[in-house]
């Protein structure tokens, strides 16, 4: 991945490394699973080329993120409320 045209950075594999550690977190927490997409939103880009094989992190420029919000849930309300909590929980994240 290159943004504005520089060199490649590790933004893929840390978003996939962050969402797989807070999903293994927050399921462990809530006590049903909980699936992370990782995202990375970029603001005010001159250029961003990602590569055609990314497929598991979704990536989108700060103008995009209405589209996005837009996108349907998989969760009850119930188990937002519960994912909600605990991920503010800031023991949560310490006991991993």
């Amino acid at each position: 991945m290159k943004v504005n045209g520089g060199r490649g950075h590790p933004y893929v594999r840390n978003s996939r490394h962050e969402g797989s550690r807070a999903s293994t977190v927050l399921t462990r927490a809530c006590g049903f699973t909980v699936d992370v997409a990782p995202v990375l939103v970029f603001v005010s880009p001159a250029s961003v080329v990602v590569a055609s094989s990314l497929g598991d992190v979704k990536v989108i420029k700060d103008r995009e993120i209405s589209a996005f919000r837009r996108q349907k849930g998989v969760l009850t309300p119930e188990a937002i409320e519960s994912v909600y909590a605990v991920a503010r929980d800031r023991r949560t994240w310490l006991s991993s």
